[in-house]
């Protein structure tokens, strides 16, 4: 193996991105705020904030945590408000708090099972999602401690709300089971009454096979809106005079993408023109869009890949997104408009030397997308280890972005790609449906398509092939490693291994996910018994190494347990660590290098290599 520069508390510090931004006028210019992750810090989110004279600043003090539980996978959870201060919802409780400039925060919700989400500051009040337990509503809360007012109550899951500029009315976007927010979705509009309640609304836009996925207001009259009748999320214009919404960006590009968080934006007005993010899981460019000539000006510049966060500034000549490419890690980025200047915002983060980083490439195998990352020291024809990379989702997609992960095993000789199988997002409403019914069938052969590809280009050593993967990305790994031969291990974050299991258990968001992805149960039953990893666990063609937080609620720990249990009945070998306070996801530093050094360790129990450099690793069971 090689000795790397790259350690695994190196990852964790510049481990996720800056999300949630937004621009505030202010005296002397204006002010830019956002939110960024702090490992070290028990992996909290804190909202900071960037002054005129570029000074920044914490705004959120220690011991508080901007993120929140709605549809256990969160939500924009915070909003700043007139007079330099901030609403947010608070991880520990998540209760909406009020937080002014040199006092404490003070909550405006009460205790309880409520959580709050996808916040909009609308007058003197916070509009945004409450769900209590399975009930999600449009609520205003009031930022003097007033009790909130329900002002819609409509589909099982409603996102993005939006209060008309006039103010006579609200646009929301809903849908109901079985649907998931990237399968069929409702952009709905009704008036407000003088009690400030909606009344009856219509549905403008979407439908069962048609997905919404984000909506703004034009003017009283119309709303642009990312929908995809055409089979892409493109950007159309949605009169409210009955007449037919218009497709803008006619083409074979995504403007949009799957909802798996509330408040995700990729468009927002600037005037009379739009800043849109479009593209694919290759690469999405950041755009200056005229809606009368669908004429796009680029202005993303040398940064490959946009996150679904941005804000216009109030004159409108610039825009405040989140930014990064393969060698650059996420960054807040201010665009003006007119020049396409860049000026990074955030403050850096410690990076390794550029030449210890792998580049890329967008390769195709046999239809399926990967992005592959070739190792450190590889010899012309000589093939090198090589693990599959599996993202979770499983209806999401792999970026070609600055990853420090992948950069820690190519930088000792370990090659990565990662497959963006039949499922993913990016390519289009048809790639994505090659899932539907398929799960743990065309992922597995996709992943094993790209493994294959890789061995037969000789690239990849066909006896050190491995794969990786979390949540979802942890199932197809495992299914791989039962259902495959070309694998010698897997590693599996957070993972589903029983799905008939993880219909029963899960959180009422994904509940009825496996209708669309495996079947509707009891019909389809026979298909769930066929593709479990735990029951097929005794033709596993090599080790797994699990790893799952104990308050995950959204694939509980016993998965993990059930396919060890299984492993070890049938003489697999396996290791499995559990970590206290962490979910669905590592957050702490800690958390993550401990992770890290034991994938690091498993990789070289099955590859043949040895990893002083970090704690052995066991592997148990009877083989």
């Amino acid at each position: 193996m090689i000795r790397s520069p790259i350690s695994a508390v190196d990852v964790a510090r510049v481990d996720d991105r800056p999300f949630w931004v937004e621009v505030v006028p202010a005296a002397g210019g204006e002010e830019v705020w956002w939110d960024e992750p702090r490992p070290a810090e028990g992996g909290r989110r804190c909202v900071v904030r960037r002054a005129p004279d570029g000074s920044v600043h914490d705004v959120l003090p220690p011991g508080w945590n901007a993120r929140n539980r709605v549809i256990e996978y969160g939500g924009r959870s915070w909003r700043p408000v007139p007079g330099g201060g901030l609403v947010f919802t608070n991880w520990q409780d998540q209760r909406l708090y009020l937080l002014r400039p040199g006092a404490e925060p003070v909550p405006l919700t009460p205790p309880g099972s409520a959580r709050y989400a996808d916040l909009v500051v609308h007058g003197g009040e916070v509009w945004c999602v409450r769900e209590t337990g399975d009930v999600r509503d449009l609520v205003a809360v009031p930022l003097d401690g007033g009790p909130a007012r329900v002002v819609v109550r409509a589909q099982h899951f409603i996102f993005n709300p939006r209060v008309s500029p006039g103010g006579g009315q609200v646009a929301w976007i809903g849908y109901d089971h079985p649907a998931m927010p990237w399968d069929g979705t409702s952009l709905c509009v009704a008036p407000l009454r003088e009690d400030g309640t909606a009344g009856p609304y219509r549905v403008v836009a979407g439908g069962p096979a048609e997905a919404v996925a984000q909506a703004e207001w034009r003017d009283d009259g119309a709303l642009y809106a990312v929908t995809d009748p055409s089979g892409w999320w493109n950007l159309h214009l949605v009169p409210l005079d009955g007449a037919p919404p218009r497709n803008l960006t006619p083409r074979a590009e995504e403007f949009g993408d799957a909802a798996w968080k509330l408040g995700y934006q990729w468009f927002a007005l600037a005037g009379d023109r739009l800043v849109a993010m479009h593209g694919t899981a290759d690469g999405k460019r950041l755009g200056v869009l005229d809606p009368g000539t669908g004429e796009i000006t680029d202005v993303g510049g040398s940064y490959t890949y946009w996150a679904p966060a941005l804000s216009v500034a109030p004159d409108g000549r610039s825009v405040v997104a989140v930014g990064g490419s393969p060698h650059r890690p996420y960054e807040v980025v201010r665009v003006d408009l007119a020049t396409g200047a860049h000026e990074v915002l955030s403050r850096p983060k410690p990076l390794p030397d550029p030449s210890v980083l792998p580049t890329p490439r967008a390769m195709e195998f046999g239809g399926v997308h990967a992005h592959v990352y070739e190792p450190a020291g590889a010899a012309p024809g000589a093939p090198s280890p090589y693990v599959i990379f599996v993202h979770g989702g499983p209806t999401g997609s792999s970026p070609m972005v600055f990853d420090l992960e992948i950069a820690y095993f190519t930088s000792r000789g370990i090659g990565v790609a990662e497959v963006n199988y039949g499922g993913s997002t990016g390519y289009g409403r048809a790639y994505r449906e090659r899932l539907r019914h398929n799960w743990g069938v065309v992922d597995v052969e996709d992943s094993e398509t790209v493994a294959r590809g890789l061995i037969a280009a000789g690239l990849a050593d066909p006896e050190r092939v491995a794969i990786r993967g979390g949540s979802a990305g942890g199932w197809t790994s495992v299914a791989a490693l039962v259902h495959s031969d070309v694998f010698r291990g897997a590693v599996a974050h957070y993972a589903i291994t029983d799905p008939e299991g993880w219909a029963r258990e899960t959180h009422d968001f994904e509940s009825r996910y496996l209708d669309g992805l495996i079947g509707p149960l009891p019909q389809t039953r026979q298909r769930y018994l066929d593709r479990s990893p735990t029951l097929h666990a005794g033709k596993a063609s090599g080790p797994a190494l699990l790893m799952h937080g104990l308050e995950d609620a959204i694939v509980d720990p016993g998965q993990a347990g059930r396919f060890i249990a299984a492993l070890d009945e049938h003489g697999g070998r396996w290791a499995y660590l559990t970590f206290p306070g962490e979910q669905h996801g590592w957050r702490r530093e800690e958390t993550i290098v401990t992770a890290l050094e034991a994938e690091l360790a498993f990789y070289g129990l099955v590859f043949g290599f040895p990893t002083p450099e970090v704690p052995p690793l066991e592997l148990r069971g009877r083989k």
